[in-house]
């Protein structure tokens, strides 16, 4: 009997020694996460987890209460172009000179971008939607396992979005829908454009192929770890949902944004002077009585974005990646609604405070951190929690310490470039200040001031502040690269394009 249980014990040994000698089994290196990529445009701070109750938001709602929210998150960049090549390098404007509507491969080939880490780190790389500027030529195909578009014919034209064609069966009627431009002839884009569409019409919108196809890939068995990046359209203009996500909404209830009459009085003349442009879009929308509306509009479509990311949660939720996939959530800019100015663009807080939200394995739950952060902290935090291996030089800096316990949470000075060389922003918890080209600069106690009513920059008191803050600024800022489609043509050869300089 003691031989033979001695035999059986060799036996069980040599079994385990084998199991463990196997691929995936014994000591082998644990799994690395997944990464959900989620972007929507143009949404502001109106929703739950960052303290508002004007947007219904319920899965935005359940996103935060499974990880950490941001409420001092920042974009990279205050126009769309800069903003999401910042993100996807790594690295500032003054960096990259990618200001405006420049298509940073052309300028920066040697930079690897975000979604070329993840595919040299050996994950299964799936883009959809509005990642990059939406026109045709500036989608970053480099690294990608499959870029999805909803026709072929889109391969063809450099990868337009075409989110919104004027052609489109789906667009409200009469079109244009908004009081704002009844009655105009629309050429260009759909600014302050907003109604309803047939909720029957719903699978037809173009972020609702994005939103579904996203869910189908989060949702799927795979044989190596994923990053999945979707990017809506919504809620940026136009405001075009169907009519049940307008129907939440009590038109009469919606209450106005907070202004200051003469707000604009104190800021320096040349930005004076452009803004009294920008605040003739709240007077017409007063004179129409439109101001609820155009909110209505608003608020509809970031619902709709809302349950487009429900859509993509559910999906991940029922399927075999529930458990080792991390979520973000962020938007590229916010949106000033009439306070100082109806649009983006600038170096205020309503452009650059946007929704930033993380959760999925190692990350706490249902947290907020108020310490000042920025959109380009993706990459470094992507970096380390994913094990990418970037060996570059970065603008950004590594969440992940708060991410996994956010009393590591220290306040910092985050640069907010313009869209020329020595024009920023510098903000903290404390302040804002922002510095013009020509040495024009504004300063906001956005403690004491959280709608940024009185610019203290020509107060003495604040001098030694305004030092302080524009030590953190850039020594150095790089000459903007040539500008795609003013200084540069577009190329296509079949599914493939480059720019080239015009003569």
């Amino acid at each position: 009997m003691q031989l033979a249980n001695r035999i059986c014990a060799v036996l069980a040994l040599c079994l385990l020694a084998t199991l463990v000698s196997l691929p995936g089994l014994g000591h082998a290196e644990p799994q690395r996460p997944n990464v959900l990529f989620f972007a929507v445009d143009d949404m502001n701070d109106w929703i739950g987890p960052m303290g508002s109750d004007r947007a219904i938001t319920p899965n935005m709602d359940r996103l935060a209460a499974r990880g950490v929210t941001f409420q001092n998150g920042h974009t990279a960049g205050i126009y769309c172009a800069p903003s999401r090549t910042a993100i996807f390098t790594g690295r500032f404007a003054p960096t990259t000179g990618c200001y405006t509507i420049q298509y940073y491969p052309q300028h920066n080939p040697d930079i690897v971008p975000l979604q070329m880490l993840f595919a040299n780190a050996g994950y299964a790389t799936y883009g959809v939607g509005k990642l990059y500027h939406h026109r045709e030529g500036f989608v970053d195909l480099r690294g990608w396992t499959e870029f999805f578009t909803r026709t072929p014919e889109q391969r063809l034209q450099a990868y337009p979005l075409k989110s919104w064609p004027f052609d489109s069966p789906i667009l409200p009627q009469p079109f244009p829908y908004s009081p704002f431009n009844a009655g105009r002839e629309i050429t260009g884009g759909l600014y302050m454009e907003w109604g309803p569409i047939l909720n029957e019409n719903e699978e037809a919108m173009a972020d609702t192929i994005w939103a579904n196809y996203a869910a189908e890939q989060v949702g799927r068995v795979h044989d190596r770890p994923f990053f999945v990046a979707v990017g809506l359209y919504a809620p940026h203009f136009p405001n075009y949902v169907p009519q049940k996500y307008f129907d939440m909404y009590d038109r009469d209830a919606i209450e106005d944004v907070p202004m200051l009459e003469n707000d604009i009085d104190d800021l320096p003349e040349r930005i004076r002077r452009q803004q009294n442009g920008r605040l003739n879009h709240q007077r017409r929308l007063e004179e129409l009585g439109a101001v609820k509306d155009a909110h209505h509009g608003y608020l509809a479509s970031i619902t709709y974005a809302d349950a487009m990311l429900g859509r993509v949660l559910d999906a991940l939720e029922a399927g075999p990646n529930a458990d080792n996939t991390i979520i973000v959530l962020w938007s590229d800019h916010g949106y000033h609604r009439g306070e100082k100015h109806w649009g983006k663009h600038k170096l205020w807080e309503r452009t650059s405070n946007v929704p930033f939200m993380w959760a999925g394995p190692g990350i706490e739950k249902g947290k907020s951190i108020d310490a000042t952060v920025s959109l380009i902290d993706m990459l470094p935090t992507f970096d380390e929690l994913c094990d990418l291996n970037d060996t570059q030089s970065r603008d950004g800096v590594s969440l992940a310490p708060m991410l996994r316990d956010v009393s590591q949470a220290r306040d910092r000075k985050v640069l907010l470039p313009g869209m020329v060389p020595e024009e920023y922003a510098i903000m903290d918890a404390q302040y804002r200040y922002i510095k013009y080209r020509d040495d024009a600069e504004e300063l906001y106690d956005v403690q004491a001031d959280p709608h940024e009513w009185h610019n203290v920059a020509n107060e003495p008191a604040y001098a030694s502040v305004k030092a302080e803050y524009r030590a953190a600024a850039p020594s150095t800022f790089a000459e903007p690269g040539l500008v795609a489609r003013q200084q540069m043509r577009l190329v296509t050869n079949g599914e493939e394009f480059y720019w080239e300089p015009k003569e």
